[in-house]
């Protein structure tokens, strides 16, 4: 006869297999940081070698690992990446021109291809006080080389809590994100989805675009991301007409089971690679499915439609019992650990808008207390850069202040007005274009320099 732990150990088995079977659980990615400081070179033909060599030589048994995991415990693993240090400081070297960047862009496109990842994170910079000559360069060459690949994703970091905000740099990218809106005018303007612009970016988030390999990582590192919004929805169900402190506890157990699951695949891939593991990065990530939605959670919590009054406090306490339960299930909880609400990828969400129950400034309140910020919202296509920069500072303002990361990922879809919906397809969803304020900000913008630190970032 089997002992109680034994029971315990089937009755968590067949709980996870219920909530893979029936509430869309998954492990949404396994990434794997790789840093190219040591293919630096002087010239971008080497340097482009370098990385394509150490690219396919560390990664070569990612996907097949992914798969050999999945098929063994039979969790779903959706994507598997790959993260490498922030372009702008491994290539400064090597590269002269926004062109040379570019083509850094294509041989990067062709090692993730080469290794089969559905996407390869880390044509950034970090600029958060300055730029240097090379993050400029590679800043201007972002639209050339969204445009011209397919795997490459995109992020610049202007603005931290320690040092303020680079108010030449969010200019900059106003700029780069409406050229890379028309760069990829035929395809409803998808190179700004692989592109986003981050306050207090963390070193070690595995999500896409905005993963980068941190320059305090090891060489090579194994980040796993796990999703679950199917499964807190599916627990909510039993909470209705429950107070606070039982709504809080179901929120946060269930984060505990869904980060275990994580722990458990990232302990595995570890091994199997021979890599060592970093980080579980536990966010409720949403896609497009029917009932894998942030949105449908807070309507769940009480409130009608997302979007309505309740909603920043729903979500707030949505956020922390998330992080709460991660933080109790492994002792490497890391990247940004919170619930998303990415509007093309969240059905939910896409019907509040279409109700006009949520516009682009109570979403803006919503990033105050949740992981990210404004996050795959489509504008009108004639938005002007300076708007597109003042959106960027205020949502950087926020992580400033808030000693919090936010960021922005928005598509001003070329040819499209208020109203009107883009169509990315897979995990990026369609969305309908959101109405922008309507009043400019360009003498702000236009000023040169950086924004102060706030008072509070003086900890020493």
């Amino acid at each position: 006869m089997a002992n109680i732990n034994d029971a315990v150990n089937v009755f968590e088995v067949e709980e996870t297999n219920n909530m893979i079977e029936h509430n869309n659980l998954d492990v949404r990615t396994i990434t794997m940081g790789i840093s190219l400081l040591d293919c630096a070179a002087q010239d971008v033909d080497t340097f482009c070698d370098n990385i394509y060599k150490k690219i396919t030589s560390k990664a070569k048994n990612l996907v097949k690992t992914g798969e050999e995991i999945s098929k063994q415990y039979g969790v779903p693993i959706v994507n598997k990446r790959i993260s490498v240090t922030p372009i702008a400081l491994a290539g400064a070297s090597a590269c002269k021109t926004s062109e040379d960047y570019v083509k850094v862009a294509k041989t990067l496109d062709q090692a993730a291809k080469a290794c089969h990842v559905n996407f390869l994170g880390g044509f950034s910079a970090l600029c958060q006080k300055g730029m240097s000559h090379a993050d400029e360069l590679l800043m201007r060459a972002i639209p050339d080389a969204l445009s011209q690949t397919e795997l490459v994703c995109s992020s610049v970091n202007i603005g931290s809590t320690k040092t303020g905000i680079n108010m030449d740099a969010v200019r900059l990218m106003g700029e780069m994100i409406v050229k890379a809106a028309y760069e990829t005018r035929e395809r409803d303007s998808l190179a700004c989805a692989k592109l986003v612009v981050f306050c207090n970016a963390p070193d070690d988030n595995p999500f896409m675009a905005g993963a980068f390999h941190g320059v305090s990582e090891a060489d090579c590192v194994i980040h796993v991301g796990v999703s679950g919004p199917g499964v807190v929805r599916n627990a909510l169900e039993k909470a209705k007409g429950k107070d606070f402190a039982f709504l809080s506890e179901t929120i946060k157990k269930t984060a505990f089971k869904i980060t275990r699951v994580g722990q458990l695949v990232a302990n595995e891939a570890s091994r199997m690679l021979d890599v060592p593991f970093g980080i579980i990065d536990l966010s409720l990530a949403p896609t497009p499915a029917i009932g894998d939605s942030v949105a449908d959670i807070l309507e769940l919590m009480g409130v009608e439609k997302a979007g309505a009054p309740g909603t920043t406090a729903a979500l707030a306490m949505l956020n922390d019992q998330v992080k709460k339960g991660g933080i109790m299930a492994s002792s490497s909880v890391g990247g940004l650990s919170g619930a998303f609400i990415p509007v093309s990828e969240d059905q939910g969400m896409i019907n509040a808008v279409e109700a006009g129950a949520i516009n682009i400034e109570k979403l803006e309140a919503m990033t105050c207390v949740c992981s990210v910020g404004l996050d795959m919202i489509a504008i009108p296509g004639d938005t002007p850069a300076t708007t597109i920069s003042g959106m960027i500072a205020d949502e950087a303002a926020l992580g400033m202040v808030n000693q919090k990361t936010t960021a922005v990922r928005v598509i001003p879809a070329y040819g499209k007005k208020a109203g009107d919906t883009v169509e990315f397809g897979g995990l990026l969803g369609h969305a309908p274009v959101m109405a922008v304020n309507r009043f400019g900000c360009a003498d702000f913008v236009n000023r040169c320099g950086r924004i102060p630190a706030p008072i509070h970032s003086f900890k020493n």
